[in-house]
């Protein structure tokens, strides 16, 4: 038989499982050997069927992984309105946030609300060897002060990880931070003064926010699009128009929507606010979290004016409860350490030593490679589940990286309702309004899909989409 009809044949039925549910989003497709072998057709036969789904974008390939199910095609949140980008800088007005943080400290709950990976998808026991050791090594240096910028040698292997990106950076522009909200404090603390204008994206992570009111800076909002990211254009011209300060940007995976930022419109991005003196501080969280293992550049990569203080974090892809972060201070290092020691004085000794023996003892590439591997299938499950059983009119973001997912309900249904509706159910979800300045998404909400796929998590979806259903019945009526 000619090799056209057999890889047509062998596509086909593949493609009746996948759609008649045999083979479920984010399942991996069995390997090119093994279906060679099983089904007795060539390679290169395997191959081009594979090939085929992929370009229907039934399938997707993913680097040293293999083939897996991709879920539906389901809409995209839809693109924000200029509204969001022409109104005047204004202090933050949403104070909602603590409340809702105080409910979502239980412990009873399945937390869908968490954008951190669950203990089983990380290092755990490694990272708790490796403190042990710490720990017994040398008490009395593991329990005392560190240097207020740092450990050298946890500095020095911050910038080696960077080179494997394109950036020379010198370990003595790194201070290690009590995580990377502490970093963006602080350069936020060094960059401005109260009363100040500083440039957000729209929608963007809370915690930001919060850091922006507690230094009583104003806020003005450039729209952040789910399938190209921040939009540069606009970032243009805001900064024509605005006597803007910083800007606090999340190009990478941005958290809520999960966007990555064009690698074009990060350079466009880095010259515009080089142009106007603004200083950007990088939240660059999430860039080691790409689905595909290939890490995106960051900010710094484009800066030829020091303009750029990258914010980062083991916090995602190690250890949340380590609080181990840094900034790259560039010329501002000197007073970014000062800041440093008029707040937290150093950072925790142990973990530091931790993290450094256990990145001198096991390999981080791999750590990574599957906690990258997990996310993603996450992702693809849980965007399948909200396809299946979720109201018509409801849209999901399909993020390249990260763990969030930025769900739009359907028009009658407001994010605040189905979060109270949630807890009782013991279900913690985000409501939209926490991720503006202004409380705006009010149909929107936050779904973290850093706990892995399994019955409970299956069910907690399905009983989010009955209590849509019925959050929309009753707003109809």
């Amino acid at each position: 038989m000619p090799r056209s009809l057999l890889y047509e044949r062998l596509a086909e039925r593949l493609r009746r499982q996948i759609r008649g549910g045999t083979l479920r989003a984010g399942e991996r497709l069995p390997s090119l050997r093994r279906l060679h072998r099983d089904q007795r057709v060539s390679l290169a036969t395997v191959l081009e069927a594979y090939l085929q789904l992929e370009r229907e974008g039934l399938v997707e390939a993913r680097p040293r992984s293999g083939y897996y199910v991709r879920a539906p095609a389901a809409s995209a949140p839809r693109a924000l309105t200029a509204r969001h980008a022409t109104r005047s800088p204004q202090p933050v007005r949403n104070p909602a946030l603590l409340g809702v943080l105080d409910v979502l400290g239980r412990r009873d709950m399945i937390p869908l609300h968490a954008a951190t990976p669950a203990p089983e998808l990380l290092p755990t026991a490694a990272l708790a060897a490796a403190t042990a050791r710490a720990l017994r090594r040398d008490p009395g240096a593991a329990l005392g002060y560190a240097v207020p910028q740092g450990l050298p040698a946890l500095r020095a292997r911050i910038a080696l990880r960077y080179a494997r990106c394109g950036l020379d950076i010198d370990p003595d522009e790194i201070v290690v931070t009590a995580g990377a909200m502490e970093a963006i404090s602080l350069a936020l603390r060094a960059s401005t003064r109260p009363g100040d204008v500083v440039l957000l994206e729209t929608p963007t992570y809370y915690g930001l926010l919060q850091a922006v009111a507690a230094q009583g800076l104003r806020v003005i909002e450039v729209p952040n699009h789910a399938t190209t990211g921040i939009d540069a254009r606009r970032v243009a011209e805001l900064l024509q128009r605005h006597p803007v300060r910083a800007a606090v940007l999340v190009p990478n995976f941005n958290n809520p929507l999960g966007s990555l930022t064009r690698e074009a419109d990060k350079q466009a991005l880095v010259a515009a606010c080089a142009a106007h003196g603004v200083v950007i501080i990088e939240d660059d969280l999430y860039g080691e979290l790409a689905y595909s293992g290939q890490r995106p550049s960051p900010l710094r990569r484009y800066d030829r004016d020091d303009a750029v203080v990258t914010c980062g974090s083991y916090s995602k892809m190690l250890a949340p409860g380590m609080r181990i972060g840094w900034m790259l201070g560039g010329r501002r290092t000197a007073q970014l350490l000062r800041a440093k020691c008029f707040t937290t004085v150093a950072t925790a000794t142990l973990p530091q030593l931790a993290i450094v023996d256990y990145l001198s003892r096991h390999d981080l590439d791999r750590a990574l490679r599957r906690l990258q591997r997990a996310l993603a299938d996450n992702a693809q499950r849980y965007r399948q589940a909200l396809h299946e059983h979720w109201p018509a009119g409801t849209r999901v973001s399909s993020p390249a990286g990260g763990m969030a997912l930025w769900v739009e309900l359907p028009e009658r249904v407001e994010g605040q309702a189905l979060f109270e509706a949630a807890l009782a159910h013991g279900i913690g979800t985000l409501p939209g309004h926490l991720f503006s300045s202004r409380g705006d998404y009010r149909h929107h909400l936050r779904l973290s899909c850093g706990l892995p796929w399994d019955a409970r998590v299956e069910t907690a979806l399905r009983t989010l989409g009955s209590l849509v259903e019925r959050l929309a019945a009753d707003r109809g009526r």
